[in-house]
């Protein structure tokens, strides 16, 4: 195996020299050049593959989808590439990731499949030594997510949870962050998440599979229902298809955009690792906004709203979305932060970081706890909607208080053959 040279380490570690250590168990990238495979290749997959093609330290050697037309489509994307096409360069094609985690010389993985998807790949990665960057958000359900953090920890590999605000957005949401760690409008009161609309049951009618889309492998482990096309878009397309509202596949809009803004509420609250104890839904059982989830502090956040995340203080309110950062008073955002006083993890492109994280053994900017932690508050959230009642949860050991009904809700089991 071929040495990182001192010259690109050191390159590297400039850019993420104050990034968490992890364990040394961690396994070390075993070339220059890392060999990544993509486990998904629709809208999400695609859009990934092409800023991954664009590091010259990265080599994309396999693609995989259960429709033929997008597994065609990307692999003549890495052969036309510039990066690839002079070299004559191919990326491997499969229908079945299991096959693609075989792959002699495969160093990591890209998994943009549809949500009900993620553990049960990310979790086969992990087992075959596989680095991964997961698409947020993280899991379907609680216990799925809490399997992927074992099991990452388990294999000792680098894991990125795709929930890139941390990362990106002018630094918009890091800005927000820091001046709410130090108190910069005072004692944290209450936080405003604008997402989307909880999950619903799936009753679309049957329609005729494709050809070319393997259906059975794409319902994978959720509960089985016959095709439809806005769950699997025939052929290779452009927009992102509703199997996002529905909960035997999703969270809906409330766990699509609610893994980011929820994701940055808890790293505003140092909850990386933990999360409310009370979730208390609308007195209308209708309702799709207005959930409130109670910290052990006392301390609310509130979904609803326009889309973006407000913290109001007892000093003060700052609003952060993807395009700007706004505050009640001027001074909040002018102020300088104090010397010693907190300041997050250093990054300013999510894919780069696990990239560089694999090289340096380092823990990402969003590693599998921090995901998991995110996503379940968007689980805790369609629980709540659902069962329309106060409930009761202990973050620590992720079980509901006196509710069977909820706790059943929590870790549902695979359909089979479909299992870990």
């Amino acid at each position: 195996m071929n040495s990182i040279s001192r010259r690109h380490f050191h390159s590297i570690a400039s850019s993420v020299a104050t990034g968490a250590v992890v364990s040394s168990t961690l396994r070390a990238a075993p070339s220059d050049r890392l060999a990544v495979g993509f486990i998904g290749v629709g809208t999400m997959g695609r859009g990934h593959l092409g800023s991954f093609l664009g590091m010259n330290d990265i080599e994309v050697v396999a693609v995989c989808d259960v429709v033929k037309e997008r597994t065609d489509s990307a692999a003549n994307t890495v052969a036309n590439h510039p990066n690839y096409k002079p070299a004559g360069k191919q990326a491997q094609k499969f229908d079945d990731y299991r096959k693609l985690l075989d792959l002699k010389g495969l160093d990591a993985v890209v998994i943009a499949t549809p949500d009900h998807w993620h553990a049960l790949q990310a979790v086969h990665a992990a087992r075959a030594g596989k680095h991964i960057y997961c698409e947020k958000p993280l899991t379907r359900t609680i216990g799925e997510g809490r399997k992927v953090v074992e099991e990452v920890a388990k294999a000792g590999i680098v894991f990125q949870t795709g929930s890139q605000q941390r990362s990106e957005f002018g630094g918009h949401f890091r800005n927000a962050v820091e001046r709410v760690r130090n108190g910069l409008i005072g004692k944290l009161e209450v936080i405003r998440i604008g997402v989307g609309v909880p999950a619903i049951a799936c009753a679309l009618p049957a329609q005729e599979t494709p050809e070319g889309t393997d259906w059975e492998r794409w319902v994978g482990p959720a509960a089985f229902r016959p095709y439809h096309s806005d769950l699997c878009p025939k052929g290779v397309h452009g927009h992102f298809p509703a199997w996002r509202s529905y909960r035997e596949y999703a969270g809906g809009g409330l766990a699509d955009m609610g893994a980011h803004h929820f994701d940055i509420a808890q790293w505003a609250l140092d909850m990386d690792k933990s999360g409310p104890v009370k979730i208390i839904p609308p007195k209308d059982p209708k309702a799709t906004s207005g959930l409130r989830y109670v910290y052990a502090s006392g301390l609310q956040m509130i979904h609803g709203g326009e889309a973006d995340c407000v913290f109001v203080g007892d000093k003060g309110t700052i609003r952060v979305s993807r395009s700007k950062i706004e505050a009640d008073k001027p001074e909040i955002l002018k102020e300088e932060l104090a010397m010693g006083g907190f300041r997050v993890y250093p990054s300013n492109n999510h894919r780069r970081n696990w990239v560089e994280s694999v090289r340096l053994k380092k823990e990402c900017i969003c590693p599998a706890e921090t995901g998991h932690r995110s996503a379940s508050i968007c689980h805790l959230g369609n629980i709540g909607y659902r069962l329309s009642r106060e409930l009761t949860w202990d973050p620590a050991r992720e079980t509901f208080t006196g509710d069977e009904e909820a706790q059943t809700l929590v870790n549902p089991p695979l359909r089979a053959p479909f299992t870990w």
